[in-house]
């Protein structure tokens, strides 16, 4: 159940989150909590709390707070939850999740990115954090069913892969379509195996690369 918060947050908190209708107490309490600009390279860092995305190397971005919050309160997490991360990027979000979940496996495509983001993630994290180099888009097999997975690229079609690791009851938040138009959809997993499907928001997301993403996976 979504807990609606009476606090007083932090401006920024505030006029990016709360007035744009991010209302779960516990999601806003993470975004108090994690410090965004320890994700971020130094020579960004005075973008660290603005309300856009910022570059992280690799062509990558780390998604503007709003995004990300969105994303994070569709999981409906409740603290008891094996979540999947796909796409780690600077491993804000997976930190972010740690505080909301029981355990994050969190993904990264690309190398560097891997490498940058778990040092910073084992300093931050709350509840713990796996993390694996490999491609996102065909999920974390060995370890499903997830209870939630979220992305942080935009696939032009739904993987099937994270689809089939979703766990029965499970929510999916993940950016879909080309690269001019994009929604960001949550998907919830019917007892039957049926995805219901509802859009959130237009965004433009950097591209899920791997094989049931955009193709291409880096060296």
């Amino acid at each position: 159940m979504l807990q609606k918060s009476a606090k007083r947050w932090p401006q920024w908190i505030e006029s990016q989150l709360v007035r744009r209708g991010i209302e779960d107490d516990r999601v806003l309490r993470a975004f108090e909590a994690v410090p965004r600009e320890a994700f971020i390279p130094s020579r960004y860092r005075d973008r660290a709390y603005s309300d856009r995305p910022v570059n992280i190397g690799c062509r990558q971005t780390i998604s503007q707070p709003f995004v990300v919050a969105l994303s994070i309160q569709a999981l409906e997490l409740t603290g008891t939850e094996k979540v999947l991360d796909v796409g780690t990027g600077s491993g804000y979000q997976a930190v972010l999740l740690s505080h909301l979940a029981r355990e994050v496996f969190s993904i990264e495509v690309h190398h560097k990115l891997f490498i940058n983001a778990k040092l910073v993630v084992e300093r931050c994290q709350r509840a713990p954090v796996y993390q694996r180099h490999g491609d996102g888009s065909l999920g974390w097999a060995a370890e499903a069913p997830f209870d939630a997975i979220v992305a942080g690229a935009r696939a032009p079609h739904l993987p099937q892969s994270l689809a089939d690791q979703l766990a029965v009851g499970g929510r999916m938040v993940i950016p879909i379509g080309g690269e001019s138009a994009q929604g960001l959809f949550q998907f919830k997993k019917e007892a039957d195996g049926i995805l219901r499907k509802k859009m959130l928001t237009r965004v433009v997301f950097v591209p899920l690369v791997g094989k049931e993403g955009t193709g291409g996976v880096p060296d």
